[in-house]
């Protein structure tokens, strides 16, 4: 599917809102003893939040949601799935949700080394090409993706199961996400010399040191690649420029550091790399619509009514 494709209905999987309803009851997210398995319930459409996005698959039982990175926006809802290859900086939004139908979904994590070991074993001899090089993407949900997905959940109601079977049916779930419409996109980003692999490792790097000057020339080089191909190719797996993704994970950096360290935002601007407060400031309300007070409290009312 392409960007702003708007998904059309269909009959959503009784198995799958019966579980998230029942478990994600009275709050908003529930992380599972599934290892990187977390559910989530919104009764009411919300504002656009900011926030890095790693590697996962995404599915929706009931309700509609969008996600924006940089200029694109993906509409997916229980008809479709979302793969995210590589951490991006994303804006994600409720669209459809109301008290007595609310948003039920789920976020399961990826891991990149395994579904490398799973390609190299010989899953998904028929490679599916990928229609962009963008790092994210949704797809129609196949019959065999959704049951593996529904056995998955399924575990949850006899907990003792979940060391035997779930890394079974994990691997199952990857198999069918590299024979897919997305395999490309994740065969890209696990193979060792491609160029996704390797933008990859510069983005790697660029978290691991994002307070730091950025220099093109120094990532490029680590990639491999001139400082104009890195650019282009950056770009056309993440959607932004690199100087406009290491801006989004200082200010989510700073927020965390606000939120759960309670650092000052002059402090927390200072930690991350900023050396105007004002440029900080005037970024931040950019990026998640208010300045940094206002959406720490904002954030800390919403922590209280989910406790």
């Amino acid at each position: 599917m392409q960007p702003n494709d708007h998904p059309s209905q269909t009959n959503p999987s009784p198995l799958l809102i019966n579980i998230l309803d029942e478990r994600t009851k009275g709050k908003r997210r529930d992380e599972t003893p599934i290892p990187g398995l977390v559910l989530h319930r919104w009764g009411h459409p919300t504002e656009p939040s900011s926030y890095l996005f790693t590697p996962h698959l995404c599915l929706i039982a009931q309700g509609v949601k969008r996600i924006i990175l940089g200029d694109e926006a993906y509409v997916y809802d229980d008809r479709t799935y979302v793969v995210s290859s590589v951490e991006l900086p994303i804006i994600s939004q409720i669209i459809e949700a109301t008290p007595a139908k609310p948003y039920l979904g789920l976020t399961l994590e990826l891991d990149l080394q395994e579904i490398s070991r799973i390609m190299l074993n010989g899953s998904s001899t028929t490679p599916a090409a990928s229609p962009t090089d963008r790092g994210i993407g949704v797809s129609r949900l196949t019959p065999p993706l959704l049951s593996a997905v529904e056995r998955l959940l399924s575990l949850l109601n006899t907990p003792e199961d979940i060391p035997i079977f779930h890394p079974l049916i994990r691997q199952e779930i990857y198999h069918r996400l590299l024979m897919g419409a997305q395999g490309g996109r994740l065969r890209q980003i696990v193979r060792a010399e491609s160029r996704s692999s390797r933008i990859a490792k510069a983005i790697d790097h660029m978290k691991k040191h994002f307070d730091r000057p950025l220099s093109v020339q120094t990532l490029s080089g680590m990639a491999g690649m001139s400082p104009s191909s890195f650019h282009q190719h950056f770009r056309a797996l993440t959607a932004i420029t690199p100087l406009q993704f290491q801006k989004r994970i200082q200010l989510t950096e700073a927020r965390r550091l606000m939120l759960l360290e309670q650092m000052d935002a002059g402090t927390a601007a200072f930690h991350v790399g900023y050396e105007s407060p004002t440029q900080f400031t005037r970024e931040y309300k950019r990026m998640f619509g208010n300045p940094p007070k206002t959406d720490i409290k904002k954030l800390q009312e919403e922590q209280l009514l989910q406790a």
